[in-house]
């Protein structure tokens, strides 16, 4: 049974030998085809042999290719049988308002909570504590909009009374920059997972394809917030560094599960929680707990 989900980032050349996928970068790398479930195409310098697309058809692989800003644009599905994108869209189409209610709800609860731990691990233990009050109050759906309410708080306690979103402001270019590395990688391993992020819990824009990952990935938020308060101020430019230090978000270290991954993983880790969720019928995620800034280790 195929059950792995490859992402290529890198510049790549991929073809097929021996029933084996070949990915050519610095080095070689071979993985069975009969083991792929889907293939995301991240990086738009990679190559790949019209014979390994027919073959990887054939096997039941779906592969999916990004725009310019990473986000998955098209994809190459087969005609033979692949029933878990139907499966998945099955459920997301047939999944309950209450449901929906309730997993934004958690949702709501672990983003604000987040933005409470990155209050506190930076020294401001009373607004944290304020946050975490908040947090307690989410009800079903976020009825009373509590996440819009604490976000204003926060934002202002973070970085100072004055600050406002979307005004001209290093660091509110720097935070668009890790947001929007944040959305991308959920909406690739939404992609791998068979869903159709169009179709989100809360976020419902009719001119969005990517409702459900700007749902999934709101706890994750306060990662990006806490390396901009700590390595942005507000004069500065929007650098490569600065850009190489934010994409590095998703390989830091963060709790999901009780357990340390990386933030890749947690997210990854969400969105098959997701889909347990949609098949139970019960709200089950896997959210993430925010820990203080740190690579994680893979070893």
């Amino acid at each position: 049974m195929a059950f792995r989900n490859i992402i290529i980032e890198s510049p790549a050349n991929l073809s097929v030998r021996r029933s084996q996928l070949i990915v050519k970068t610095d080095t070689e790398h071979s993985v069975p085809v009969e083991d792929i479930s889907a293939i995301m195409l991240e990086n738009r310098q990679s190559v790949i042999t019209a014979a390994a697309l027919s073959f990887l058809g054939q096997s039941g692989c779906a592969l999916f290719v990004c725009d310019e800003k990473h986000l998955p644009c098209a994809v190459l599905t087969p005609y033979a049988n692949h029933s878990r994108e139907l499966y998945v869209l099955r459920s997301q189409l047939d999944a309950s308002e209450p449901l929906k209610k309730r997993l934004w709800q958690s949702i709501v609860k672990a983003k604000v909570n987040n933005q409470a731990q990155c209050l506190r691990l930076n020294g401001m233990d009373d607004e944290a504590e304020r946050l975490e009050l908040m947090a307690e109050r989410v009800k079903s759906g976020d009825s009373e909009n509590v996440e819009a309410t604490a976000a204003q708080k926060y934002f202002s306690v973070l970085f100072g009374k004055g600050f406002a979103r979307g005004e001209e402001d290093g660091r509110n270019a720097a935070l668009n920059y890790g947001y929007a590395i944040l959305r991308g990688s959920m909406a690739r391993y939404l992609a791998v997972y068979g869903f159709t992020s169009a179709f989100g819990l809360h976020h419902r824009n009719t001119l969005n394809s990517f409702n459900l990952a700007d749902d999934l990935m709101e706890p994750f938020r306060p990662v990006v917030d806490m390396m901009v308060t700590r390595y942005v101020n507000k004069e500065d430019e929007l650098t490569p560094e600065t850009k190489r230090m934010l994409f590095n978000c998703m390989n830091l270290d963060i709790l999901s599960g009780g357990q340390h991954h990386s933030v890749a993983y947690a997210a990854e880790r969400l969105v098959q929680s997701l889909s347990r969720s949609f098949g139970s019928g019960e709200p089950k995620l896997l959210l993430p707990q925010l820990v203080e800034l740190k690579q994680h280790s893979y070893e």
